[in-house]
């Protein structure tokens, strides 16, 4: 009997900042962030992805370039829809089979945030949607054998979230999700140069700001860098020189929730499986474990060693394209 080749099996990591979808058979095709800019006059959507980001916060009246996920879940479900829809298109062309495709999702979310990323992908154009939890996608992502008994702790640092999990058996058995992660920290450095300064600046430059000379652990040497702003006194342009130091004043507050939320997972985590991580140390994924220090803040506060991940950026993307691989065994069918 003639059998067709069915679609496409895809996996994505739809982040709060940035969308990488994996493709079973070519790795990693595309890697987005997650923006959109729609005129609101006609509801259309004008451009996608990195497009979309050059125009955040210098749009015209009738043009919204916004970020349609906050903190790790869909905040405008429609947006999210023709955002992923542009996406699969640019990844599959036009498909004669739909793709099936696998989510990743936070560890804590709702039933009905659940339902509104499987609406949103199915109305994309998926042909059945997969939800894989976020730490045990980038636990796979960055290598760990996670079938085994054994205790692994991951700390997935994200744009809008970060979830901390300890895993054994393939499952999650302690974990958490809270709502502290890059943008947070994008946050907390425009509060500090408003509050310190009397500078406005924009949530771009305030990541430039954290990806140049953010540290939340004291630097060696202190590193400078100049931004521009509004000033609040004269309403003129101005431009200051931010100092890294400074920037570890900005941080070290949200990087500390981070840090407690570590220690309270270590708290409820069952005893043979903290000596298992004590053993083997903490691993940290996401683009967010790489604001300087992080790793050193963590390991000082817990006393356990903290290794990052190779490619900590794709992780999760790279765990949910190998557990692809297992869609078969979870419909039940054999190639």
């Amino acid at each position: 009997m003639f059998k067709f080749g069915l679609g496409q099996d895809i996996g994505i990591d739809l982040g709060t900042a940035t969308v990488i979808a994996y493709v079973k058979g070519k790795g990693i095709v595309l890697r987005e962030p997650s923006v959109v800019a729609v005129d609101n006059n006609t509801g259309e959507v004008l451009a996608v992805g990195q497009e979309a980001r050059r125009m955040l916060g210098r749009t015209p009246g009738n043009i919204v370039a916004t970020r349609p996920l906050r903190d790790g879940v869909i905040s405008n479900y429609t947006v999210t829809e023709k955002m992923l829809k542009h996406f699969l298109n640019k990844v599959c062309g036009k498909f004669l089979f739909s793709p099936r495709i696998m989510i990743c999702i936070p560890s804590q979310v709702t039933e009905v945030e659940k339902k509104a990323v499987i609406d949103a992908a199915s109305q994309a154009g998926a042909r059945k949607v997969y939800l894989i939890e976020e730490p045990i996608a980038a636990a796979i992502g960055a290598g760990i054998d996670i079938s085994k008994p054994c205790g692994n702790m991951i700390v997935d640092i994200g744009g809008g979230t970060t979830d901390i999990a300890v895993i054994s058996l393939g499952g999650s058995v302690v974990s958490t999700s809270l709502k502290v992660a890059g943008d947070k920290f994008d946050e907390y450095i425009v509060k500090y140069v408003k509050k310190k300064h009397n500078i406005m600046i924009g949530e771009r430059t305030a990541e430039d700001l954290k990806v140049n000379i953010g540290c939340v652990f004291p630097k060696i040497q202190d590193t400078e860098m100049d931004i521009r702003g509004r000033d609040l006194i004269t309403g003129l342009p101005k431009t200051i020189t931010i100092r890294s130091s400074e920037m570890l004043e900005a941080l070290i507050e949200p990087a500390m929730m981070i840090v407690d939320s570590v220690h309270s997972v270590l708290e409820k985590t069952p005893p043979e499986l903290a000596a298992d991580i004590s053993d083997k140390g903490i691993y940290m994924t996401g683009g967010g474990c790489l604001v300087d220090g992080l790793d050193k803040l963590l390991q000082e506060k817990t006393g356990i060693n903290v290794m990052i991940a190779q490619d900590t950026v794709s992780c999760v993307a790279l765990g949910t394209g190998k557990a692809l691989d297992n869609l078969d065994a979870m419909e039940g069918k054999r190639d």
